[in-house]
């Protein structure tokens, strides 16, 4: 039907859709992801759209389009202080966990007659990566917190995790095409990508941050336009130098994350909504490259269920708690790291290479690794929140505060910024008014969020529990009176 529709009214209808099922997604309790896939295999050749998209050419190229950007904003919203506790442990579980993840998997597919043992390996390649967006999207909206450093941990692995993923694929489509190509190359090959990824998006990361500081544009509308050459430079200089392009610009957002230039936190906003778009994009159009009526299979099914319960009760498992054998976290942590393990769009991505080398099973294993990743999100995803509560590591979810001013770094702002404070329970300046404070020269209550209500502090305002306030200021005294106000009364008796 959609074939004969004028193709910009078939995009706007198909990102319109995308919208509403994003909406709808905390309603129902199904994670967005699922529904931007329903939606492109309803467009596609099965469904009443009926549009017939096969070129897997196409799909790889906006996957790793998209895919750089969303890795990109990951980690432009990653706070250093956040992942430095856990920074050795999340780079353990990227590289050693992805590889223990493959190698586990492709012990037990190797054993299947329709497959040789290099077709394992690329299997289990292509499933070792789990899926950062799918995980956090389902506990947000099953609202679920995490106790201690659960989180930033589970999110540094799962952002940082893919390169590893995409160069163990890309090593096994060459084994399958060349033999005998010794493994100590394929190592050396792996030390110059992780390195020159990693150096390269440090050096652009450092290199952006100043040049937005120092090149300012007359118009800021056009600083979007700077942070997607950023993406997009950062990317192919490194692929450039044989390095990870993945890697590059996950580290390039955690540098100019963790730096101070213009407009930063306007940008912040761009990329987060313009990785939302490439999420949609990136979900649609591997909606439209399945047939339905293929995964539904029964030999798809059998050996989709197969791989996915070896990935999920073996596989990954053995990866976290051989990973983590170290480590501080307790038994029920590691656990929940292990079932959290949910798989996403980049298997799916991952999956297109073996159809562009034209590989003979390609077909078949990108239809199975679609069902794995369906089998992944909706059984895992389901029950993360009761196995969160089950194992007693769960924590109450600190709804964010929206805010009706919105402060940026600019030209003259120095280093004035804006910081929210929760006031503890027992916090000693409960109870007190606004004019007794004595906060420092230049630092001020800007709101106070109370409930539903936000307020205009006034001098005789009291301060009350469950407060929460928006302070501006210079940053160093900011912290000061964070300390002060957050000071509690125990303390001081």
């Amino acid at each position: 039907m959609l074939q004969t529709v004028n193709p910009f009214l078939v995009a706007g209808l198909l990102f319109f859709l995308s919208l509403v099922a994003g909406s709808l997604s905390e309603k129902i309790k199904v994670p967005a992801l699922i529904l931007f896939l329903a939606i492109g295999m309803l467009a596609g050749v099965d469904g009443p759209g009926g549009l017939n998209f096969s070129d897997a050419n196409a799909a790889n190229s906006v996957g790793t389009f998209a895919l750089a950007f969303i890795l990109f904003s990951g980690g432009f919203q990653t706070k250093w202080s956040d992942i430095k506790p856990i920074f050795t442990q999340g780079m353990v579980l990227s590289t050693v966990g992805v590889l223990l993840t493959a190698v586990a998997m492709a012990l037990p597919i190797a054993i299947l007659p329709q497959f040789t043992y290099k077709d394992a390996f690329l299997l289990g390649a292509i499933v070792s990566s789990t899926d950062a967006a799918a995980v956090f999207s389902i506990l947000r909206t099953q609202k679920v917190g995490l106790r201690g450093s659960l989180r930033p941990l589970l999110e540094f692995e799962s952002g940082s995790n893919d390169p590893m993923a995409v160069f163990l694929t890309l090593t096994a489509i060459t084994w399958l095409k060349t033999p005998d190509v010794p493994v100590a190359e394929l190592a050396l090959k792996f030390v110059v990508q992780m390195t020159a990824g990693g150096a390269m998006g440090y050096l652009m990361g450092r290199f952006s941050c100043w040049a937005i500081q120092r090149l300012q544009v007359a118009n800021e509308a056009l600083y979007p336009v700077w942070g997607i050459s950023i993406v997009m430079a950062t990317f192919g200089i490194t692929e450039t130098v044989y390095g990870n392009g993945y890697l590059a610009v996950y580290v390039c957002g955690i540098v100019m994350g963790g730096g101070d230039f213009l407009y930063k936190y306007s940008l912040q906003r761009f990329h987060d909504g313009f990785a939302w778009l490439m999420q949609i994009i990136m979900f649609l159009v591997l909606g439209l490259l399945v047939t339905p009526s293929e995964v539904a299979d029964f030999s798809v099914m059998g050996m989709g269920m197969f791989i996915s319960s070896c990935l999920m009760f073996v596989a990954r498992p053995i990866a976290v708690f051989s990973g983590m054998l170290f480590s501080r976290f307790n038994w029920r942590e590691k656990l929940f790291v292990s079932w959290t393990g949910l798989r996403g769009a980049v298997p799916i991505i991952l999956a297109t290479y073996p159809l562009t080398e034209g590989h003979p099973q390609a077909k078949f294993m990108f239809n199975v690794i679609f069902f794995v990743v369906i089998t992944s999100v909706m059984l895992q995803g389901k029950t993360l929140a009761w196995f969160a509560q089950f194992l007693k590591i769960d924590a109450p979810v600190r709804e964010a505060k929206t805010w009706t001013l919105n402060f940026d770094i600019t030209p003259a702002s120095g280093t004035d910024e804006t910081r929210e404070v929760d006031l503890p329970d027992d916090a000693v300046v409960i109870g007190r008014e606004v004019k007794d404070l004595r906060f420092p020269d230049g630092v001020t209550i800007l709101l106070i969020n109370r409930g539903d209500k936000y307020l205009i502090p006034k001098g005789g305002t009291v301060l009350e529990q469950d407060d929460t306030l928006l302070l501006f200021g210079d940053r160093a005294k900011l912290t000061d009176v964070a300390m002060k106000l957050c000071e509690r009364a125990e303390n001081n008796a």
